[in-house]
């Protein structure tokens, strides 16, 4: 049902919104992690995993025993499963959803007998391609099986030919029965994209002697600085955020992190910036192991500087001007505007630090139309109109007259009953251009009649440029 409804049924309901990256991250970190089963696993979002099991269930003692295996580890991290295994992954698939928990079909069973009794929807079909096999009388694997590789005759033979027909313009394997049956069976080969783990860039030296004086640390950490720099531009990407670890002997680690404004592998910055977070650095007996990871990096292509533009350049660039601040600073002593989730124009926006991730957009809260500046304080106007709900024709702000020539809305901004008293006005938005080309956002505060004032007022938020 609508949200909107069930707040209504429900006033005291909790409500989050989805995270549909962050769910598919931690569905790729679990199939990393399920690689201790088998050689590669593969992702079935939104909530599976396919492992490839061939030649590894003997290391466990049976694939019985591999399933007990699966059960306990899965229970340990608070994670509750279904899992079976088959010869194909259509068919685990089918079993996982459908059939018994830790069922296992083996290579020499009849799989299109041990499932015929699993409804269509283990197919892993589109919901509409479901719909048209239930109005077909089609509700069970044996049914479709029986019709796609059934007895060769004359009522079997139309039906089976009835069935590609329909379905013979459907490339998709999710839109076409007969292809996932033949997933199933074995008939025709599924193709899989393993995952791969990735690992981030490290670099490290194990020094001969321990240090003890800064200038020695600093001159390893302009070493690492370089060897990351050679290590990121091999893969063509840049750091966002690195963590320096130092070990020392008698067994402590001091570890230092650190976020980028944007993505970079100039060895000279990063030293600079790491130069700050070393002053309280105590070596005790001395640091004999300094590593640097690279935990956070983004692509970033290869550049060719221009030597002469270079040295006319004495500036510093903002990512790097924001990275200095932040250092220097604090990390919430920078900020920057982002969006806010809000209908109101004065609450559009807010300010948080540069090293925060910004909010996750929400496409019914986007904004259209919107002037380049708006006033700190909407400032009330004389508005002339047809109506109290008509089209403004004329209006005054700041002792200037200004004829309307062109007017497009209203666009109707409710006021956010979650925030506001219920006696809060609505507002109707128009976008005004005069006769001399200068466009203006106005808004109509209330309407008539509408029970929380008396007749509506007129003010200016916005200019276009």
């Amino acid at each position: 049902m609508m949200l909107a409804d069930a707040r209504a049924l429900y006033p005291g309901i909790q409500t989050v919104p989805a995270d549909t990256a962050g769910d598919l991250h931690h569905l790729e970190k679990l199939a990393l992690w399920c690689q201790r089963w088998g050689p590669w696993t593969a992702l079935d979002p939104p909530d599976g995993v396919l492992v490839d099991i061939t030649a590894a269930a003997h290391l466990f003692g049976g694939e019985v025993e591999l399933l007990a295996d699966v059960g306990q580890a899965f229970a340990a991290r608070g994670l509750r499963i279904r899992c079976a295994i088959a010869p194909t992954a259509g068919a685990a698939w089918a079993l996982a959803h459908f059939g018994p928990d830790g069922a296992i079909l083996g290579p020499s069973e009849d799989s299109a007998h041990r499932l015929a009794n699993l409804p269509v929807a283990a197919l892993r079909l589109d919901q509409d391609v479901l719909t048209i096999l239930r109005r077909l009388g089609l509700k069970r694997l044996g049914d479709l099986a029986a019709i796609a590789t059934g007895p060769v005759d004359h009522a079997e033979a139309a039906a089976r030919d009835a069935l590609h027909r329909r379905f013979r313009n459907r490339k998709s394997p999710s839109a076409n029965p007969l292809v996932r049956l033949d997933q199933l069976l074995g008939k025709v080969q599924e193709p899989l994209l393993p995952m791969a783990a990735h690992h981030a860039p490290l670099v490290q030296r194990r020094l001969m002697e321990p240090i003890r004086h800064r200038s020695l640390l600093d001159q390893v950490l302009a070493d690492l600085a370089g060897d990351m720099a050679r290590e990121l531009e091999a893969r063509g990407q840049g750091a966002r955020r690195l963590e320096l670890g130092l070990w020392r002997v008698d067994g402590e680690t001091i570890v230092r992190g650190l976020e980028l404004a944007a993505a970079t592998r100039e060895a000279g910055h990063i030293t600079r910036l790491f130069a700050s977070r070393l002053d309280d650095i105590e070596a005790g007996f001395g640091i004999e192991t300094v590593r640097l990871r690279a935990s956070w990096t983004e692509p970033l292509a290869l550049s060719q500087g221009d030597v002469e533009e270079a040295s006319e350049r004495q500036g510093t660039s903002l990512s790097a001007c924001i990275d200095r601040l932040t250092v220097r600073l604090g990390p919430k002593a920078v900020r920057r505007p982002v969006p806010r989730s809000s209908h109101l124009p004065e609450r559009a926006q807010t300010w948080q630090p540069p090293l925060e991730p910004e909010p996750t957009s929400q496409a019914v809260l986007e904004f259209h139309e919107r002037p380049l500046k708006l006033l700190d304080k909407p400032e009330l106007i004389s508005v002339l109109y047809a109506s109290p709900d008509g089209l403004p024709q004329r209006f005054r702000w700041r002792g200037k007259v200004c004829e309307v020539a062109r007017v497009e809305g209203p666009e109707r901004i409710a006021p956010e009953w979650w925030r506001e008293k219920s006696t809060v006005r609505l507002r109707d938005y128009y976008r005004i251009e005069n006769t001399e080309g200068q466009r203006y956002w106005i808004y109509r505060h209330g309407i008539a009649g509408d029970g929380r004032g008396g007749m509506p007022q007129w003010y200016l938020q916005g200019l276009y440029s």
